[in-house]
């Protein structure tokens, strides 16, 4: 499974923040490895320079063998929110996803 991490022109993407990331990313969704070919993460924030409350929005994409992409988005007030949060939500919709193709396979 390969990731790919993005920041917008605003937010602070230096090696060590992409680096754990990646990693953070990499060991929430190993036990989707099977099963996604790529993880593609795109971190923004909405307001620019401006101050505001859950402007920092993470994308994460999951691409599926032989299934069209995946996406979700979580906004948070930090980075590592909006990470975190939008692996919790990519993780439930590969379970929901996983889960179907599974059962149909029975």
């Amino acid at each position: 499974m390969k990731i790919q991490f993005n920041t917008d022109k605003t937010i602070d993407g230096d090696e060590n923040q992409q680096s754990y990331f990646i990693s953070l990313i990499g060991e929430k969704l190993n036990r989707y490895q099977s099963h996604v070919t790529r993880i593609e993460a795109h971190l923004s924030d909405q307001n620019g320079k401006k101050e505001g409350k859950n402007d920092i929005q993470c994308v994460l994409e999951a691409r599926m063998e032989g299934r069209q992409p995946i996406a979700v988005t979580c906004d948070a007030n930090s980075a590592n929110d909006a990470v975190t949060g939008a692996i919790d939500k990519i993780k439930a919709s590969l379970d929901t996803i996983i889960g179907k193709t599974q059962s149909s396979e029975r």
